[in-house]
């Protein structure tokens, strides 16, 4: 009898331990957490802040996000204006060569019969891009009886008179028809304020 009374008092006190071992590591986690302090990184993928005053998977409010913001943009133009710039003339040659090697993939495909079934390419009927105005876009777009982006348009041209299948999204072939669409346009509109792409330009 008194055999079973230890046994069941043994039990009782080990539950109650692990009980309180379980409560403490949930208050030691939630505290962890609050420690974790949020970091901000801007759009240079290098300047940085840290928030002290906000934990790392909170949500801030809409004012205190546009204060943020705004901390982080005065943070990169002050290391900007004391930093000379890191890129050099071979950084501009690397990102010249890949915008070329780009563009041309994309004059290859707007050029290509194989995007649809039955022999029509792009340029048949947009010609050096051509009518294809990028510049205009988002716009509602009649065909597509809804607001369009560029890369709609090419599909809409692909799937009709092309009678192919359409192109996803992050699909190479997609971007570089775009790629080479904007540059071909850039290139060849005559208003003083369209400029030809510039690699690297910030």
């Amino acid at each position: 009898m008194r055999s079973k009374i230890f046994m069941f008092a043994l039990i009782f006190i080990v539950g109650i331990f692990l009980n309180g071992k379980n409560d403490l590591s949930a208050i030691e986690g939630k505290g962890d957490k609050k420690a974790e302090k949020k970091v901000i990184t801007a759009c240079d993928g290098e300047t940085q802040i840290v928030l002290n005053d906000v934990s790392k998977n909170e949500v801030m409010s809409r004012e205190k996000a546009q204060e943020v913001a705004s901390m982080l943009l005065t943070t990169y133009q002050q290391q900007k204006k004391y930093q000379s710039t890191k890129f050099t003339r071979r950084d501009s040659l690397i990102w010249e060569r890949e915008l070329k090697a780009m563009i041309e993939e994309g004059y290859k495909w707007f050029h290509d019969p194989s995007l649809g079934t039955n022999g029509i390419s792009c340029d048949m009927c947009h010609p050096d891009a051509t009518d294809t105005h990028p510049e205009t876009y988002p716009k509602f777009q009649i065909q597509l009886k809804k607001i369009a982006l560029l890369r709609d348009m090419i599909n809409w041209c692909i799937e009709n008179p092309m009678e192919g299948k359409p192109l996803k999204e992050d699909d190479p072939r997609m971007k570089a028809i775009e790629a080479y669409i904007i540059w071909a346009r850039a290139n060849q509109d005559p208003r003083p304020h369209a400029k030809t792409l510039n690699p690297g330009r910030r």
